[in-house]
């Protein structure tokens, strides 16, 4: 396999998507493995306090963060963009049209994929992409997961949570 860059995108990047790319780095050591993270409405800051004590906790590294905006260059030149909403991965697509093929939520790309084995990581953004018309989306919104931006720490726990369960899913999809 030659490089193989994953991107991920929510709001602020200073509490879902920094989960999600620290824990991915975490379970995907290989260097041919880029992990990013940005926020579309990221400003340069460091992860919220909260977000830094459960990224520790679930073995996630937490050093040197900083969060940025995303910007068009982010998504032309990963492989696969994962918004943790919809809203993200719209975000992500009129930023850069083309990349289209390449851009899901988190869970929707999961879901695409499930029950399959695509082989390598290339193969599985292709299936995933392929299969977007042909399996319905859930009638409700549990392709995304949820800002905890404001709530109480058990939420922000919660949120986590959910970003760790899909992102040891993910590890198994590129990196069988």
């Amino acid at each position: 396999m030659t490089g193989f860059e994953v991107l991920f995108i929510c709001t602020g990047n200073r509490h879902r998507s920094p989960i999600a790319e620290r824990l991915l780095a975490a379970a995907l050591p290989d260097p041919r493995f880029r992990v990013r993270s940005a926020g579309t409405e990221a400003r340069p800051a460091a992860l919220d306090p909260v977000t830094r004590s459960i990224l520790a906790e679930l073995g996630g590294d937490a050093r040197e963060f900083t969060a940025r905006a995303l910007e068009a260059g982010h998504v032309e030149r990963a492989d696969l963009v994962l918004g943790l909403e919809r809203c993200h991965r719209e975000a992500a697509v009129r930023l850069s049209p083309l990349a289209l093929r390449r851009c899901f939520t988190l869970r929707e790309f999961l879901r695409l994929t499930d029950g399959t084995d695509p082989g390598t990581p290339h193969q599985a953004v292709r299936l995933a992409a392929s299969r977007r018309g042909a399996v319905s989306p859930p009638p409700d919104d549990t392709d995304g997961i949820a800002d905890p931006v404001g709530a109480p720490p058990e939420v922000h726990r919660a949120r986590a949570l959910q970003v760790r369960d899909a992102v040891r899913t993910l590890a198994g999809i590129l990196a069988p």
